[in-house]
């Protein structure tokens, strides 16, 4: 099957050029030694559990959402600023 054509629909020029782009990455990466190729697959599948900066934020703006919604619903109650501040302070110490 022609690689430009996945899941029924034709690959965008943008599309086409990551595919070569991405052979090019491939053959070279060929090249490298056994122990220098298992390394790079190393780190590669390392980065494949490491979260993008969008997710980070969409994850932290889920619980900022959560938690005002349990404070709305009277679940937790708020504290002050001064006392939040402070007890971090403490707990740095």
């Amino acid at each position: 099957m022609d690689r430009r054509y996945r899941r029924g629909g034709a690959w965008g020029r943008g599309q086409i050029a990551m595919q070569k782009q991405i052979e090019k990455v491939i053959a070279e990466t060929m090249r490298l030694d056994l122990e220098d190729r298992a390394q790079l697959a190393g780190k590669l599948l390392l980065s494949l559990d490491e979260p993008t900066e969008s997710e980070v934020e969409r994850l932290w703006l889920d619980e900022a959402a959560r938690r005002l919604a349990e404070f709305r619903r009277g679940k937790v109650k708020g504290m002050p600023a001064d006392d939040v501040f402070r007890r971090a302070l403490d707990e740095l110490s």
